[in-house]
């Protein structure tokens, strides 16, 4: 199956209609029909169902169509790396993390990177902490940022400490709370606290100990966009790393009086002694010890 193809059937699911699908691909019918056979045949099985004259995924359809979705996203995303090295870069160095917050002086790591090594392009790739653990294993990123915890349970790696970050309130900065410097277990009686939204062991142990030491509500978050929506609807307030402020003022953080606290480093393959990558780790490094910030 050819890039070409790819397109075809991911087209055709996307509409579930044989004319409007080959109208948008600027083909006829009956070539479009005949590509999607030949596709079958290769693959081995049904990726439509007939039904009169309409059309619907097969159960092993919808795998395939989900597969080469993601295929699809990520030789377009290769394309257009390697278009912007262009003339202008001689390398690269991909760098991974779980949202944009997570390295918030990124950016200006970037433009100091870039003055003193101009022939090198940084390429940030925000995804999720398997994801990219595994990319990084593979070999597929350079450097990736993690908790310590996890980072001493990879093998042949080095690490680099970046900054550690403390819990805090997120509250909106009407609530009385976000008048308060410290923010106790008892300053959130009666309150509801947003609970889970893919946080950390430690944070549960956090959350957990409160909802046992106060009369609380909670409500279960799935994810922190999640709660940053709950939270800026007045619903509830939630604990939460202070990595994750954005910096934009819409809510308030308030540190939060527990032991508790995340170290954060960088990691990078042992074999891996590129001299830019360890610019760019400096350069991190100091920007973090610079800011006097606990996250």
């Amino acid at each position: 199956m050819n890039t070409k193809q790819m397109t075809y059937l991911i087209e055709t699911a996307k509409t579930l209609n044989l004319s409007r699908a080959a109208e948008n691909l600027y083909i006829s019918q009956p070539s479009l029909s005949y590509q999607i056979k030949t596709i079958e045949e290769e693959v081995g099985f049904a990726v439509f169902d007939r039904v009169g004259k309409s059309i619907r995924m097969t159960p092993a359809g919808e795998e395939l169509i989900i597969s080469l979705q993601r295929i699809s996203r990520e030789l377009q995303f290769a394309i257009e790396q390697a278009q912007n090295m262009g003339e202008r870069y001689k390398d690269a160095i991909k760098i991974g993390f779980q949202a944009r917050t997570s390295l918030y002086y990124l950016p200006k790591a970037i433009k100091i990177f870039e003055e003193k090594q101009p022939s090198v392009q940084i390429v940030p790739e925000i995804q999720s902490p398997n994801r990219f653990i595994n990319s990084f294993m593979s070999k597929e990123l350079d450097i990736i940022l993690l908790p310590k915890e996890e980072a001493e349970k990879l093998t042949g790696v080095r690490t680099y400490p970046l900054f550690t970050s403390q819990i805090y309130l997120l509250c909106q900065n009407s609530d009385p709370l976000a008048q308060k410097d410290l923010i106790t277990t008892n300053d959130l009686a009666h309150r509801t606290l947003l609970v889970n939204g893919g946080s950390s062991a430690t944070l549960r142990q956090v959350q957990q100990r409160v909802l046992s030491s106060v009369p609380i509500h909670y409500y279960n978050s799935p994810t922190h966009d999640f709660t940053l929506i709950q939270v800026a609807s007045d619903k509830a307030i939630c604990l939460s790393p202070g990595y994750l402020n954005d910096h934009s003022d819409q809510f308030a953080w308030i540190p939060f009086d527990c032991p508790e606290q995340f170290e954060f480093v960088l990691v990078t393959h042992k074999d891996n002694r590129t001299p830019s990558l360890k610019v760019l780790i400096d350069i991190l490094v100091d920007l973090y010890d610079s800011s006097m910030r606990k996250f």
